[in-house]
């Protein structure tokens, strides 16, 4: 019985639905950069929807902010009818928001426009590997320098706005959806 009252404590219908929210908004995010042209590279995004992802990662933790990322990997890529993002985007989203999340844990009062850029960075870096490895070329490799400028440009954009939603976003609210911010590390957030 305690198993299941801590079960469903960890899994309430508030934070279902927050989650399916925080997906829901991720892919509508991803679908409208989908339809926009690449400014400065081939494929290359702001990556908006990972402020979804990040913020679920933020409020909630790992699991839950793993849980956003392959729910909008998966269905963007349906949506989008391309299956091969899937393989990019999917690998490099898991990978990236472990990252984030160890160095949460490793550093824990670095500032998560820092965690934000370096997630960035690495996602790029990854899409580039997975494309490498699936390619068996090595001729992108070029191209790493100016991915990890876009990916730290990126990540300023979604880092900023993350600590500006959880800065805005009452403390109440976070106890009513289940999340961990408390008035400590919602200053700590926002620095």
């Amino acid at each position: 019985m305690k198993f299941m009252e801590k079960r469903g404590e960890k899994y309430g219908a508030k934070k279902i639905a927050v989650l399916a929210l925080l997906t829901g908004f991720g892919l509508i995010a991803f679908m409208i950069e989908a339809l926009l042209p690449s400014p400065l590279l081939p494929g290359a995004k702001l990556g908006l929807s990972n402020v979804f992802s990040l913020f679920a990662l933020v409020v909630y933790g790992l699991p839950e902010a793993l849980l956003v990322v392959v729910a909008r990997t998966v269905l963007g890529s349906i949506f989008a009818g391309n299956l091969s993002l899937l393989l990019y985007s999917l690998t490099a989203g898991v990978i990236s928001t472990c990252i984030s999340r160890l160095l949460l844990l490793l550093f824990p009062h670095v500032s998560l426009l820092c965690v934000s850029v370096i997630s960035a960075t690495v996602h790029n870096i990854v899409q580039l590997f997975v494309y490498c490895a699936l390619t068996q070329t090595l001729l992108l490799v070029s191209y790493s320098p100016y991915l990890c400028l876009l990916g730290a440009g990126a990540g300023i954009v979604v880092g900023l706005t993350v600590i500006f939603t959880v800065k805005a976003i009452p403390l109440s609210v976070f106890k009513k959806i289940g999340g961990r911010i408390t008035q400590k590390n919602k200053t700590e957030e926002s620095s």
